[in-house]
């Protein structure tokens, strides 16, 4: 089994569900990770292609097949390796709806908050009035939501940790990075602090991220980061 991957919110999904995996007693040391240069443009090679039309990370490719979209590999990792993080039966359906939810919902809205606070540096401050305004109301619109869900239990779905807390939490994670201010959802700042804690995802937030980094970039990875976003929000960008 090989991933494909990239110190991307998206990217970080899969390497926790695979580190927790692991955690739950799966045997999946042999996971072959590749890191791909998304500012060279990796993504968009023949090869990438070949397994991801989508020209975007992660892919897994599993022997003969290949599964795009992050959620996918989530729910492709948990159906291939059952344990507690995609539970069966009735239960599954309270998680998948969240699953989904942040694939429709939180990712692209704070992908987008994130790209206009701190990629968009060749667009004029009023352009991006609106949509920061846009963006930034709606991420705290998801973040009540979220604050809600959790008021009722700790976990996203229930009482146990399962996908649906890996597909939120590498977002919810760099909040101030995309300045979603969650301090006053503090259901929202204990879950974080909780799904943090856990051995398993310590490990999957460090795939492509020096130790010393994991949690505070240095300014020149911060410098670099905004600069490899640049080019990938502004495509026609040339210098």
């Amino acid at each position: 089994m090989k991933l494909w991957t990239a110190a991307t919110p998206n990217g970080w999904k899969v390497s926790i569900m695979i580190e927790e995996l692991i955690e739950a007693g799966v045997a999946l040391d042999d996971v072959q990770v590749r890191s791909i240069n998304l500012a060279k443009g990796e993504q968009f090679s023949d090869e990438f292609l070949g397994h991801n039309p989508n020209a975007k990370i992660p892919v897994l490719i599993d022997g003969n097949q290949s599964v795009m979209e992050s959620c996918a590999i989530l729910q492709y990792l948990g159906e291939k390796f059952p344990t507690p993080l995609l539970p069966e039966g009735p239960e599954r359906w309270q998680v998948m709806p969240w699953v989904y939810w942040q694939a429709a919902n939180v990712g692209p809205v704070f992908g987008n908050k994130l790209s206009y606070t701190r990629y968009m540096d060749n667009v004029a401050d009023a352009a991006k009035a609106h949509p920061l305004e846009r963006f930034g109301t709606e991420a705290l619109r998801l973040v009540k939501v979220l604050e809600g869900q959790l008021n009722q239990h700790p976990w996203v779905a229930g009482d146990t940790f399962t996908i649906a807390d890996i597909a939120l939490y590498p977002w919810l994670r760099g909040w101030k990075w995309s300045k979603v201010d969650i301090t006053k959802t503090p259901a929202v700042v204990d879950w974080v602090t909780r799904v943090r804690a856990r051995p398993g995802v310590a490990r999957g937030i460090a795939y492509g991220v020096p130790a010393d980094e994991i949690d505070q970039w240095s300014d020149e990875r911060k410098a670099q980061y905004r600069n490899s976003g640049a080019k990938i929000a502004n495509p026609l960008k040339t210098s």
